[in-house]
């Protein structure tokens, strides 16, 4: 039973860097989509385009540093909290990379038009973005307080 407990706690050391990278993958494909799409109607501007769509990579980075914390708290007693930590932050920072990808090229289409609109066409992307963040600190914290409580 110990073996099925630790296989789960190391399932939620690698969640948040796996589904991280998911989310990352999709939102900056789908962000990335909508840039080149944008390179070929607009004449300039290419590299904010560009550099939008990679917005939505920031979640894989939550999701190392939540799994190298993780990582340094596993053991048997702990592997059950790091398992539910590590999944639900890991689908937490998925979903958050997918949907700032959505709102990322959302921005990248609208300032196709208006160019003028592009800084305050970020600001959905800065609150999924907030999400991520909020997921990331939370799972630390709790980590910090499962490790705390041996």
């Amino acid at each position: 039973m110990e073996q099925i407990i630790m296989a789960l706690g190391w399932f939620g050391v690698f969640a948040p860097m796996a589904l991280g990278a998911v989310g990352s993958i999709i939102g900056c494909a789908r962000a990335g989509q909508a840039a080149c799409g944008a390179l070929l109607e607009t004449e300039s501007g290419h590299g904010r385009f560009i550099g939008v769509s990679a917005m939505p990579s920031s979640q894989i980075i939550y999701g190392i540093v939540v799994m190298l914390t993780l990582q340094g708290a596993l053991n048997a007693d702990t592997a059950p909290g790091i398992f539910a930590i590590g999944l639900l932050a890991g689908i937490a920072l998925m979903a958050s990379g997918v949907y700032q990808g959505y709102c990322c090229a959302s921005a990248i289409n609208v300032s196709k038009s208006k160019v003028e609109i592009f800084g305050i066409s970020l600001a959905p992307a800065a609150v999924v973005e907030g999400f991520a963040v909020f997921a990331f600190v939370f799972a630390l914290v709790l980590v910090g307080s499962l490790s705390g409580g041996n």
